[in-house]
């Protein structure tokens, strides 16, 4: 199975952080369209390379941006990123993969880790420290299919065949831990 990239999910703060995202997006082939609404009736929207964009201000909005993303939609969202909408927000779009804060781009993009979700580091994390892939997906609560899955997207990015393959290109990539 081929996967695609991930479409984009940025958290900015202002108007003219969103409009630097944008125009780096559009510039990239994305089409953008305001609001978080998807009229298209057929569920996976990523080959279409849409990125919606618009401010957050309600629950209500963050569900529309939350299911626009699932759905393969790329996200500009424009919310303080302190406030417990703008936590909400990233939390849930953190589960379908990463998020960027802010228009920089940062050193770190270049790296497979940067764009590990929470639960592939997680794994590879108790992966390293000598778990099996099952003892590690019952730490973290997922099902073993769960792990597995993560675990040979996380061989993916990184563009090794085997999960130890993986585990030491993220321990290197990942740099010492305090």
């Amino acid at each position: 199975m081929t996967r695609q990239p991930d479409a984009p999910r940025h958290v900015v703060a202002t108007p003219g952080e969103a409009d630097t995202v944008l125009r780096r997006l559009i510039r990239d082939g994305w089409v953008a369209r305001d609001g978080f609404a998807l009229p298209d009736p057929v569920w996976d929207v990523t080959g279409n390379r849409l990125v919606l964009h618009g401010r957050i201000a309600d629950p209500e909005t963050l569900q529309l941006a939350v299911l626009a993303a699932a759905r393969g939609a790329g996200i500009v969202a424009i919310c303080d990123a302190e406030s417990t909408l703008g936590r909400a927000l990233i939390d849930d779009l953190a589960r379908l993969g990463p998020v960027r804060q802010g228009a920089a781009v940062e050193a770190a993009d270049a790296s497979p880790v940067a764009d590990l979700v929470p639960e592939q580091r997680a794994l590879l994390d108790r992966l390293a420290a000598g778990d099996t892939i099952a003892a590690a997906a019952a730490a973290e609560f997922l099902s073993l299919r769960t792990a597995n899955r993560r675990i040979a997207e996380a061989r993916q990015m990184f563009g090794v065949r085997t999960t130890r393959e993986a585990v030491l290109a993220y321990l290197r990539q990942r740099g010492p831990q305090p």
